[in-house]
């Protein structure tokens, strides 16, 4: 005859080895704690994702949230939807002179991207918003050339090296955006800094893909979007914080 306790403890056991197998099947470290608190006590500091839900952001071009975005274990999550409304990911509020810091994690081959000063007068995020690239730079043909590589102001500057961790790990970026001046970090380190607007900036827009969009670059503010370019992505600990 077997004892309850003994019936109580297989029980227990099976559903433990039924969550360690789930959890197998994510492609992405969330061993960390996935919500970063340790700028809460700088009141400049703003939290744009509570790590439960969407609040605070909507579809471009969208009254709602769009297909394929999700909150899960505390971690925003796009993955390809079969059905339903598809768009871009974008802050309901605008910035003009912001710092912002985020984390991102890609799938192999992913390609994803944040953008900056987004207005919805245009069809996409990028006719407006300059791109902080995101990609597994190995796994995708844009990583063949740093000038489109993670990191980069994609396709105007190209980022210093690659140090890019490898799939399924959280890389750190952080975005400054103070008047005219970007600067782009990557892990720590540094990428990208270039001024906008000046006869330098127009004469570089002018010589790439993004001649024909009239209004590219050119926005004093706008919206913040994570992009939608059809692959699975991650992003976690994003916060602002406003510039004068």
């Amino acid at each position: 005859m077997i004892h309850r306790e003994h019936c109580t403890l297989r029980a227990f056991l099976l559903v433990v080895l039924i969550l360690v197998v789930l959890g197998c099947d994510s492609p992405v470290t969330t061993d960390a704690e996935p919500v970063d608190e340790s700028y809460a006590t700088d009141d400049a500091w703003q939290s744009l994702f509570d790590g439960e839900s969407l609040d605070g952001w909507r579809g471009f071009r969208l009254a709602g949230l769009p297909a394929g975005w999700s909150v899960e274990s505390g971690v925003i999550h796009f993955a390809p939807p079969e059905e339903g409304e598809r768009a871009d990911l974008i802050t309901e509020e605008q910035y003009q002179n912001f710092e912002l810091s985020l984390e991102w994690a890609v799938s192999a081959g992913a390609n994803s991207g944040i953008f900056f000063h987004v207005d919805e007068d245009h069809g996409r995020s990028y006719e407006t918003g300059p791109e902080v690239q995101i990609l597994h730079n190995a796994g995708h043909h844009d990583g063949e050339q740093a000038i489109t590589s993670a990191g980069s102001n994609y396709a105007l500057h190209s980022p210093g090296e690659d140090i890019t961790r490898p799939v399924g790990e959280f890389n750190e970026a952080r975005l400054l955006v103070d008047g005219d001046r970007v600067t782009q970090w990557l892990n720590g380190t540094k990428q990208v800094e270039y001024t906008l607007w000046d006869d330098d900036w127009k004469a570089l827009v002018a010589a790439s893909k993004f001649a024909s969009m009239p209004d590219y670059g050119l926005k004093r503010t706008g919206h913040i979007a994570l992009q939608d370019h059809g692959d699975e992505i991650w992003f976690r600990n994003l916060k602002i914080r406003r510039l004068p």
